[in-house]
Order: C-alpha cells, then structure tokens, then sequence
C-alpha cells in the first residue's frame, strides 16, 4: 500500500499540471507566429509587386499605356511572387491626383484564401484585404 509521504515526495504530477496549462499558452504563440509570418510574406510579396509595377509604368507616354503596360505586368509575374493568387488581385493604376508627375499603382489583395483563418480562433489575426501603393516619378529628375 502506497502512503500519503510517497504522493508528496513525488513530482511528476505537478509537471504534467503544469503542462496542462502552459500547453494553450505555447500553442497560442507558435501558431501566431505561423499566422503572422504566412500573412507577413503575402503582404510583402503584394508589396513587391505593387513596387514592381510602378516602376514598369515609367515606360509609358500616356495615361492608357501606362496602365496597360502595369496590367500586364501583373497579370503575367503575378503567380510568380510567393503566397499570391493572381485571380484574388485588383489593379489601379492611375496618375496622382496630388501630383500630376507622379503615378501610383495601387494593388488590392484578397487574403482570405490564406490557410491563416481558421487556425486557432483565439489569435487576433490582421484583416483579410492585403493593399499596398507604389508611387513613380514619370519623365526625369
């Protein structure tokens, strides 16, 4: 027959107890840092692309050629950039209203196709539109 003395002098119970109530803890944070760091890389590669864009519409004369030229461009390097679909993609390429020597290329990303969401429903997770603006200067300095 086991004693009381013995339940006190041993400590695995109050390692598996311990456990029990770290365990949601080290989940929460592994998987939001997986949640952020997918997000994060979706967001830098529309940000890359936005980027990208802009500086391929410096080859335009007008307004139209320009933003066929940022249309293009993204519809043929956009599955090329890592985490991105190129069908969940909005373009708008426009002259700058603030700046008439300037034009932004405005990207528009659907994120809710990231295996993010339904990771673990207590991480606080970041909205599922993805939006970034690249600016050039057209003509020269």
């Amino acid at each position: 027959m086991v004693g009381i003395s013995h339940f006190r002098a041993d400590g695995t119970a109050a390692a598996v107890v311990e456990f029990a109530l770290l365990l949601p803890v080290y989940l929460l944070l592994v998987l939001g840092m997986i949640a952020y760091g997918i997000y994060f890389g979706a967001a830098h590669s529309v940000q890359q692309l936005a980027a990208d864009a802009a500086r391929v519409a410096v080859a335009g004369l007008t307004a139209d050629e320009r933003a066929a030229l940022v249309t293009a461009f993204v519809k043929a390097n956009g599955p090329s950039y890592v985490l991105i679909d190129p069908e969940k993609l909005a373009v708008a390429p426009e002259q700058s209203p603030a700046d008439p020597a300037q034009y932004n290329v405005t990207l528009s990303y659907d994120a809710s196709a990231l295996p993010i969401w339904n990771l673990y429903p207590p991480i606080p997770l970041p909205g599922k539109t993805i939006m970034y603006r690249s600016t050039v200067r057209q003509g020269g300095i």
